[in-house]
């Protein structure tokens, strides 16, 4: 060991000191915020250890959250909050990822001071004191431990070390953070950097300490860095294959964010309304699904419990439904029947329509709410996200939907985007209010798809109330498998398009909705202009070459058969689009617009017999 690390060693174990602690913390609170997964041979022991380091020098509460463990962390937390006060465990039911875990515990925080806290112990919390020196001393906002510090002991081995290296750059370069090393698992922060952060975020998983100190330098306030003391466990499953690369997905995410989207910049700061309102959660469906059961699961993990369910079968399904959701048998109706009935059913102040093959994130209802403080809002969306467990055609069906060059402007549908206001949005993900709801009579029965659509016209042009998109508001969407079924739904999304851009075109007479039927109609006159004229014949094939090589390079995937079945899946698209859009258009009215309507026939139908009616 050389003299300048014995000198380090000497740096990182000396006792601390808590005077500058004292002072800060004052009559206040440190919340140490430890998340845990699968740790049941560890986990009591750990407690144990953090509470003696803080016993007797600050005032301090221990929050340490099971993020969904599958072993003994669970029971091991319950025995040991029996008989700790200064414990409060929150358990998640499935597992969220440290970010999703951390954010759940931030929810449960009582301090002016968060320290989050690695609950494995790799990094000895007595170092905290030393944190809380270099926060008085330099007068920062946040003190991060710092590996690359010069002052850090680490156990560390070298790869890791190259691995942090080759990160660390790539951090420098897109996100141009003033810190060294983001990923070590102990930082201090002053709580009103969290409330500006944590509403903010997206990331669960990978970039979370990324995302999280990107939003808080972005505001201004400062982050220094602090030695730390490591011992490496061998925690070696953290870098699988897949693990980097949803690393690099994740962290391109966050620079895609911060940097060209800038979209931290166009949240809106919003509260909570007083009292928090009864939100009715309306699911309209022909018979249960397993897609059913996952959307309930959903629900049951909201951090919002303040709603009721109601769930509209065509039949009764005989199942016992756990309180707080009421069954409504409606007959073979239409679906814009059937949530007119739950709308009259709502005993909330909020209506939330979610689709039964549509599952919420943890904050969906949270995050939606915050928007109604204010009375010009009336309605407000998020986005229905491919789910990663949906089968392989299924997740072509969402990369063609998630194609620049099939949904345009309108891509935020389908992946998170930034805060905006909208005129048009489906309803398998968007909460509206009740009073907004009964004075327009609820949706329009002779319309489907599109009833939504002529919704969110009379809630913008005929109320003038806005309608919100945020992010923030995720569910994930099953999709349809390309290519029939995925072909079939966008022909019927098309056919009542191409109409109402006749009846209703202040929301859907749009140059992005003509674009596929300009493309079709130009495929037929070019053909017929080529077989009369060289010259046109020449630039038909190089504008056929052009679009083919465009829709190629956007279609691009590392699997070359996802790439080419993408790739044909957007062209098919365009082309199905176009000719069902000019249907419509030349249609005098629609099919739906009859009284006799069966949901339960072919068009309405996947493969399995199962409804799955989705919105564009």
């Amino acid at each position: 060991m050389s003299a300048q690390s014995k000198v380090n060693d000497k740096t990182a174990l000396a006792e601390p000191t808590w005077d500058s602690a004292r002072r800060q913390v004052g009559s206040g609170l440190l919340s140490v915020v430890m998340p845990a997964f699968n740790l049941g041979r560890v986990i009591s022991a750990n407690v144990e250890e953090v509470k003696a380091t803080f016993r007797g020098q600050i005032p301090f509460e221990l929050v340490v959250v099971d993020d969904g463990s599958t072993d003994g962390t669970k029971q091991e937390l319950q025995k040991l909050a029996a008989k700790m006060p200064e414990l409060h465990a929150v358990f998640l039911g499935r597992n969220m990822g440290k970010g999703g875990a951390l954010k759940q515990g931030f929810e449960a925080v009582r301090g002016n001071y968060v320290l989050l806290l690695d609950a494995d112990l790799d990094l000895p919390p007595k170092q905290v004191s030393t944190f809380f020196d270099i926060m008085e001393r330099e007068k920062a906002d946040v003190v991060i431990g710092s590996k690359r510090h010069a002052d850090s002991r680490l156990d560390y081995p070298w790869y890791r070390r190259l691995m942090s290296g080759v990160y660390y750059a790539m951090v420098k370069l897109l996100v141009q953070l003033p810190v060294k090393d983001t990923q070590t698992g102990i930082k201090l922060f002053k709580r009103e950097t969290l409330d500006w952060a944590f509403p903010r975020m997206l990331v669960k998983q990978f970039a979370f300490d990324l995302e999280m100190l990107a939003i808080i330098h972005e505001k201004g306030y400062k982050i220094a860095e602090s030695p730390v003391s490591l011992q490496f466990k061998g925690k070696l499953g953290c870098f699988r294959p897949q693990t980097v690369r949803q690393i690099m997905n994740d962290t391109f995410a966050v620079f895609y964010r911060l940097r060209l989207l800038r979209y931290y910049q166009t949240l809106r700061d919003t509260r909570m309304p007083v009292p928090p309102p009864l939100v009715s959660i309306v699911i309209a469906f022909p018979a249960p699904t397993p897609y059913l059961d996952e959307a309930l699961h959903g629900i049951q993990c909201q951090t919002y419990e303040n709603y009721e369910v109601l769930l509209l079968p065509d039949e009764p399904t005989g199942k016992v439904w756990p309180e707080g959701i009421r069954e409504i048998p409606t007959g073979r109706i239409r679906p814009a029947e059937k949530r007119n009935i739950g709308i009259q059913q709502a005993g909330g102040s909020i209506v939330a329509f979610l689709d039964d093959d549509a599952f919420p994130i943890e904050n969906w209802l949270k995050q939606a709410v915050l928007y109604f403080s204010d009375d010009t809002i009336g309605a407000v969306g998020g986005p229905a996200v491919t789910p990663a467990n949906d089968p392989y055609p299924a997740k072509l069906s969402g990369r063609v939907y998630e194609n620049p060059f099939v949904s345009g402007n309108y891509r935020y549908r389908y992946e998170p985007d930034r805060v905006k206001e909208v005129d048009d949005y489906p309803s398998c993900n968007l909460c509206v209010r009740t009073e907004v709801l009964r004075r327009l009579g609820g949706f329009r029965i002779d319309f489907w798809p599109g009833e939504d659509t002529y919704l969110c016209l009379e809630i913008v042009q005929n109320l003038h109330k806005k309608i919100i998109y945020d992010p923030r508001v995720q569910v994930y969407h099953h999709r349809r498998k390309l290519f029939l079924p995925h072909l079939r739904q966008i022909g019927r999304y098309a056919l009542h398009r191409g109409y109402f851009a006749k009846r209703f075109p202040a929301t859907s007479l749009r140059v992005s909705y003509l674009i596929p039927s300009l493309f079709v109609m130009g495929i037929a006159v070019g053909a017929l202009a080529s077989v009369w004229c060289p010259f046109c014949r020449l630039l038909y094939i190089s504008a056929l070459l052009l679009y083919a090589g465009l829709t190629l390079v956007s279609s691009i995937s590392l699997n070359p058969l996802t790439w080419l079945l993408t790739w044909l899946g957007v062209m098919l698209t365009h082309v199905v689009y176009g000719v069902r859009f000019i249907f419509g258009f030349m249609s005098s009215r629609m099919p739906g617009e009859v009284r006799q309507f069966d949901h339960m026939s072919e068009a309405g139908r996947n493969e399995s017999g199962k409804d799955r009616r989705q919105h564009s």
